[in-house]
C-alpha cells in the first residue's frame, strides 16, 4: 500500500524535511511502493509496441447458476429446469433467462460460452484456476495459496497502464469478500507486490448517493483506496505543487549523498507522487462529473455504480479493471432460496451491464475494451432440498462483449441436464488466452518466477477461435 504520511503540524503547516524523508522511506520501503509502479516506462524506453485495449472484468464471485442465467433446459424435468423460462434473444435461435431482457435486445453484441468448466468445487481453487490459468490443490475448503499471478497482475506487468498517471490494475470490491483467501487470488503472487491490484475497498457508512466520488462512491457504501490515501497534513494541493516536491528531493539527495540506489527511490517516489496527485487520477474516480441520467441507467447501486467506475477508468487509461460482487453475503453462491435472490440480483445485473454495452458503444470503446462476466464455477444441476443448487466445476458460463469479439456468437453446449459439455468443452485457459490475445499479449508467452525459472501464462489453452477467427 502506498500511504502519504505526514506527522507533525497543524493542517496546512509546511511539508517539512524531516517529514518529507519519513515520507521516501516509507512508501519506498515498507508500504510497498512498487506495487503502484508499471512497465510503461521500459516499454517506451525500448519502443515496444503497445495497444491502447483494455479489460473490464466483472466478477460474479460465488459461482452463477448456468441453468438459470445462459444455458436454460426448459425440458428437462422440474428438478433440473428450475424457476425461470428462457426468452428469445435479437439473435435468432439463442434464448437467456426471462430475468434477462435487456440482455436479450443486445446479444448480438455479446457472445456466451456455454461449455466452460474444470475440475474442482471449491470456491478459491475454482477462482484461482480461472483467474490464474493454473490448477491448485486446496489443502483444506477455501484455503489454498496462490501460486500464479491472477490475469489483471500479468496484464499490468506485460502492459502497464494505456496512460501516463494511471495505474495499471484496479480491483473494486462493493463488499468485504467472503475469506480473507479471496483478495490474494487476484494478486501478483511470485510477480511481486509492485503488480497487484490498487485496491479500492468499502467500509459500511451512511452516505449520499448523488455524490458520489473517490472517498464517497457507492450508495450506503463508501469506498476507500488506501494505497491513495493522504494522511492528516498532507493535501492534493501540496501534492500539486510539484516545483516544490522537486526542491525538496533535491535537498534530500544532497543531504544523504547521491547514489543509485537513491537515484530509483528518487525516480520512483516521484512517479508515486506523481500517481496520488494527478489530475487524470482523480477525475477517473470523480462520478460526480457524470450525467445524473447516465447514473440512473447503470443503476443507483453499488453494482451499477461500480461498473460506471469501471468504464470512467477503462476511458481515463486504466488497462484491466475488476468489479467484484462477491461479498460475506454470497449473492451467487446460492445453496437456497435461489429464486427470490435472483428476482433481486438479475435485474440490477441485467440493467447495469446493458448500459456498459451501450455507454461503451456510446463512446466509441467498445471495440477496444472488452468484457469479461465469469465467476468460479457453475451451480448443480439438480436444485436441491433448500431450493437452490450447489457447485459445480463441470459446467459453468461465460459472456464477452467489445474488443473485437464476434457479437451473436455462443461456444459450445452442455448435455440435456446441464451436466457437463457435450460440445466444444473450454477450460480456463482457453478464456485466459482469448483475453491476451486481445490485449495483443502472446498467450504462449512466459514470465519469469522468483527464482528465474520461465513460468506459461497459461497451463493449458488457446484464443478461442470462434469468437476472434484464425
Amino acid at each position: 500500500m502506498l500511504t502519504i504520511s505526514v506527522e507533525g503540524g497543524p493542517k496546512g503547516s509546511p511539508l517539512s524535511r524531516r517529514a518529507f524523508l519519513r515520507t521516501s522511506l516509507l512508501t519506498a520501503g515498507a508500504l510497498g511502493l512498487p506495487n503502484l509502479l508499471s512497465e510503461r516506462a521500459r516499454a517506451e524506453a525500448t519502443g515496444r509496441p503497445r495497444r491502447d485495449t483494455a479489460v473490464i472484468q466483472l466478477w460474479l464471485g460465488g459461482g452463477p447458476s448456468h441453468l438459470d442465467m445462459y444455458d436454460l433446459k426448459p425440458a428437462a424435468p422440474a428438478e433440473i429446469r428450475g424457476p425461470f423460462k428462457p426468452i428469445a434473444t435479437n439473435v435468432p435461435g439463442v434464448r437467456i433467462c426471462e430475468l434477462l431482457p435487456r440482455q436479450a435486445k443486445f446479444m448480438n453484441r455479446l457472445a456466451i460460452l456455454r461449455s466452460l468448466r474444470h475440475a474442482t468445487d471449491d470456491h478459491a481453487a475454482g477462482m484461482h484456476w480461472i483467474q490464474t490459468g493454473h490448477a491448485v490443490i486446496p489443502a483444506a475448503p477455501d484455503s489454498i495459496n496462490p501460486t500464479h499471478p491472477s490475469l489483471g497482475s500479468v496484464v499490468a506487468r506485460l502492459r502497464g497502464p494505456n496512460r501516463p498517471g494511471l495505474v495499471p490494475y484496479v480491483h473494486i470490491a462493493p463488499d468485504p469478500m467472503g475469506f480473507p483467501i479471496f483478495p490474494r487470488i487476484f494478486d501478483a503472487a511470485f510477480l511481486g507486490p509492485r503488480y497487484n491490484p490498487l485496491r479500492v475497498e468499502s467500509a459500511r457508512k451512511k452516505a449520499d448517493p448523488n455524490r458520489l466520488t473517490l472517498d464517497n462512491l457507492i450508495g450506503k457504501v463508501h469506498f476507500t483506496t488506501p494505497q491513495l490515501e493522504l494522511r492528516p497534513g498532507m493535501t492534493l494541493d501540496r501534492l500539486d505543487d510539484r516545483e516544490r516536491l522537486r526542491r525538496d528531493f533535491d535537498r534530500l539527495s544532497a543531504r544523504l549523498g547521491r547514489s543509485a540506489a537513491l537515484d530509483r527511490l528518487d525516480q520512483h517516489q516521484r512517479r508515486a507522487l506523481e500517481l496520488v496527485s494527478s489530475a487524470a487520477a482523480r477525475t477517473a474516480f470523480d462520478l460526480d462529473r457524470e450525467d445524473p441520467r447516465l447514473r440512473d441507467r447503470y443503476g443507483r447501486n453499488a453494482w451499477g455504480q461500480g461498473l460506471l467506475l469501471c468504464r470512467r477508468l477503462v476511458e481515463a487509461g486504466v488497462t484491466f479493471v475488476t468489479l467484484n460482487t462477491d461479498s460475506f453475503s454470497g449473492q451467487w453462491d446460492n445453496h437456497g432460496a435461489l429464486a427470490p435472490a435472483f428476482n433481486d440480483m438479475l435485474p440490477v445485473y441485467d440493467q447495469m451491464l446493458t448500459a456498459l454495452v451501450e455507454d461503451l458503444t456510446d463512446r466509441g470503446l467498445y471495440d477496444r475494451v472488452l468484457v469479461l462476466v465469469w465467476g468460479e464455477f457453475g451451480r448443480t444441476p439438480k436444485i436441491n432440498p433448500g431450493a437452490g443448487r450447489d457447485h459445480w466445476g463441470r459446467a459453468a458460463f461465460a459472456l464477452l462483449g467489445g474488443g473485437g469479439v464476434r457479437g451473436g456468437t455462443v461456444v459450445g453446449a452442455t448435455t440435456p441436464r446441464g451436466e457437463e459439455p457435450s460440445d466444444r468443452p473450454l477450460w480456463p485457459g482457453d478464456v485466459l488466452a482469448t483475453v491476451y490475445r486481445v490485449l495483443g499479449i502472446d498467450p504462449q508467452g512466459e514470465l519469469p518466477d522468483a527464482f528465474g525459472r520461465p513460468i506459461k501464462l497459461v497451463e493449458t489453452g488457446e484464443p478461442i477461435r470462434e469468437l476472434l477467427g484464425g
